[in-house]
């Protein structure tokens, strides 16, 4: 018992160590996260943290205390990548193959550099709002629509996905690849849903498990990154439950993970030498190193079309 005891005492030391500042406190924010996502979120906006900073501490540097370096380096890393996330033309066009020809007016969620956004502009004639809460994609976004001809029919906004500042019933289709777990999966169909014209479409990627026997290895980094990762089949029934008529659910390619990792490792290869101690560039290795190990069998992206009920 006195062991146990002074097992407690320690944790509880360290907790407040960290809460000083006088050491890491990434276990701390690991382990709430996953046990109380909302209120691990609540509380750090009580701390003085804007909603951008909440959700990156919650998501990728895990550490308040050392939060401001962690994303300097994250986006030394990203900044001069094309894409932010796994993705292929191809498994982008299938998804939004089911938005009407008819759509007078698109959204999309977390439109990074503009890849996808430009394939909507390509392919429909509805005008496209495309958002983002980083300015530097934004602006990457603006440069790369001008450049192909759409900035007449494509707006770049700077802005948060948990706070649209958009009027109910503004958009005929919203397309948001790789972000959905930001907000969490029911609660960002349960916002989103409410600029959505009646019949409107949502299509949403997610990372989902593909096999109900994940090996140890991905089981135990997952549980860390995405404690809410789960099957297809909970996805479904989660999207039906809110209302949803599920068009399609289909898994990203091969193809899609190696657009974005292979170009990732060189960027990490390229930086290691000179950030030698980056907490960052050691986390992005990590991840790197799962994504190349697996075979596609136990883990991957989702794409879910759904289609809202009218009211």
């Amino acid at each position: 018992m006195l062991d146990e005891e002074i097992v407690q005492k320690q944790k509880a030391r360290n907790l407040l160590s960290g809460l000083l500042g006088e050491s890491s406190n990434r276990d701390f924010h690991a382990q709430l996260n996953k046990l109380a996502p909302q209120a691990h979120y609540e509380w750090l906006l009580q701390q003085g943290f804007t909603e951008k900073e909440a959700q990156r501490i919650r998501w990728l540097s895990k550490d308040m205390n050392t939060h401001d370096q962690y994303m300097q380096d994250f986006l030394t890393v990203f900044e001069p990548l094309t894409r932010w996330g796994p993705g292929d033309d191809s498994d982008t066009l299938k998804a939004i193959s089911q938005i009407p020809s008819k759509a007078s007016s698109i959204l999309e969620i977390g439109s990074g550099k503009g890849l996808s956004t430009c394939l909507l502009a390509e392919h429909f004639n509805a005008q496209i709002t495309a958002i983002d809460n980083e300015p530097i994609a934004v602006t990457n976004l603006a440069e790369l629509i001008e450049s192909k001809g759409y900035a007449e029919q494509v707006t770049p906004i700077c802005a948060s996905m948990s706070e649209l500042p958009f009027k109910a019933q503004s958009f005929d289709a919203i397309l948001a690849e790789s972000c959905v777990y930001i907000m969490g999966f029911e609660e960002a169909l349960k916002q989103w849903q409410i600029v959505l014209k009646a019949d409107g479409l949502i299509i949403v990627s997610d990372l989902v498990w593909l096999t109900s026997k994940p090996n140890e290895r991905y089981q135990s980094f997952w549980s860390a990154e995405y404690p809410a990762m789960t099957n297809v089949d909970t996805r479904l029934m989660q999207a039906k439950k809110l209302g949803f008529e599920v068009l399609d659910d289909f898994t990203i390619s091969e193809k899609a993970w190696q657009n974005y990792w292979q170009p990732l490792q060189a960027r990490v290869n390229e930086l290691k030498a000179s950030m030698p101690d980056s907490q960052a560039i050691k986390d992005i290795q990590r991840e790197l190193d799962i994504y190349q190990s697996h075979d596609g069998s136990q883990f991957g992206y989702h794409f879910f079309v759904l289609k809202r009920n009218a009211l």
